[in-house]
């Protein structure tokens, strides 16, 4: 079963152990400004590049580097891990930090017998036959949630950018609902789930999406009405913690940050960081943009705030993880429609960015692996996602 494919008809912040779940944010959190935090997941491999359980020997056997200690932790099944860079002042620390700490994963787990590799979700991986954790929980998600936690093979990628203000956070995850998905379409990497071709570029958001809880947030209305409605699912038994809370962008209120939740996993560094300095840049226009707005909570004539419906960007999503780098979007004013390449070329004008156009001129890595797929079977497929140093 595992030697091909159907064809288709078809963190910067140290994780908290969790001893209490019970924890609140706080408007204090909000501090600092401009500073950012990769977190990634990865599927842990054998020789083959298969997934293998070997999460508990990396996180809890073994004594990893000094850049991983704190920062290096499983996720739902045994073979994805996640890590944490440091807290990174600027683009280039962050830079620096993405290949250290992936470097010194990559060499951690060889030494351990393990490789790794980089996808929103594995084309090897056989939800059924793979193993879960034993971490509590974990174990309490999948007594709640039942099926759709016990199929989530699904690895990504969360950037955070510090932001000095709890009600501007607010504010700005509400306006960056519209750029998630061309951010999507961008790093679609995961057309395949289970051992066929789904049709998609991203059905890691699909499955995802299965989850209670995820997808396209609703806008708040301050950091307050965010806070009471976090306290809410706490209170209700909804969320067993704040980190259950999976939307694909909130403000998080122990870090301080608004954190990004998007992208697909990537086997490639270059890719991640183009993710970095766009949504970085992206949250500064709009914090400057919340400060120079007499009053950034109504509407005004110069389009700002948005407001958009849930349902509007909720179809924006769906042509992003259907279609790839040939989608198109509802506009940002909600008439007609953009293609991706000239939000791409928008957006690089006016932010002074260029590593999303560099992701764009390129194969994607949905594109990728299907012609890997077909030109060279499964086997190589598996290797091209493995990471390196």
């Amino acid at each position: 079963m595992r030697d091909h494919l159907p064809t288709p008809h078809s963190f910067y912040y140290v994780r908290a152990n969790v001893a209490s779940m019970d924890e609140r944010g706080s408007r204090a959190a909000f501090e600092d400004a401009g500073t950012l935090g990769i977190e990634e997941e990865f599927f842990v491999v054998d020789d083959d590049g298969l997934p293998v359980s070997g999460s508990d020997a990396l996180v809890y056997d073994a004594d990893p580097p000094a850049i991983l200690d704190d920062r290096l932790d499983h996720e739902l099944f045994k073979t994805v891990i996640e890590t944490q860079t440091p807290k990174c002042e600027d683009l280039a620390d962050a830079h620096d930090q993405l290949h250290a700490v992936r470097d010194a994963l990559v060499e951690f787990a060889a030494g351990e017998g393990y490789r790794v590799a980089g996808a929103g979700l594995h084309p090897g991986a056989r939800w059924r036959e793979l193993e879960h954790a034993e971490k509590p929980r974990y174990r309490s998600q999948l007594d709640r949630i039942q099926y759709p936690q016990h199929r989530n093979t699904t690895a990504g990628l969360h950037v955070h950018v510090g932001v000095d203000d709890a009600d501007a956070a607010t504010w700005i995850a509400n306006e960056l609902r519209w750029f998630l998905p061309p951010m999507l379409a961008l790093a679609a990497n995961s057309p395949f789930w289970d051992g066929y071709d789904t049709g998609l570029a991203s059905a890691r958001s699909k499955i995802f999406e299965g989850l209670p809880n995820t997808g396209m947030p609703t806008a708040f209305e301050g950091y307050d009405d965010f806070a009471a409605f976090e306290d809410r699912m706490i209170d209700t038994d909804s969320i067993r913690d704040r980190g259950e809370l999976w939307y694909d962008v909130r403000p998080h209120s122990g870090h301080g940050t608004v954190e990004v939740r998007t992208p697909d996993g990537q086997a490639d560094p270059e890719v991640v960081f183009a993710f970095v300095e766009y949504t970085r840049a992206l949250v500064a226009d709009l914090r400057e943009r919340y400060a120079d707005l007499a009053d950034p909570w109504n509407a005004r004539g110069d389009g700002y705030p948005h407001k958009h419906r849930r349902e509007l960007l909720d179809e924006n999503k769906w042509r992003a993880l259907r279609y790839g780098h040939d989608a198109t979007f509802v506009g940002l004013d909600g008439n007609g429609t953009v293609s991706l390449a000239a939000v791409v070329d928008r957006e690089c004008d006016r932010l002074g960015v260029s590593g999303i156009r560099d992701v764009l001129d390129a194969e994607s890595g949905a594109q990728r692996q299907r012609r890997v797929l077909d030109a060279d079977g499964f086997e190589a497929l598996c290797e091209s996602l493995v990471l390196s140093t």
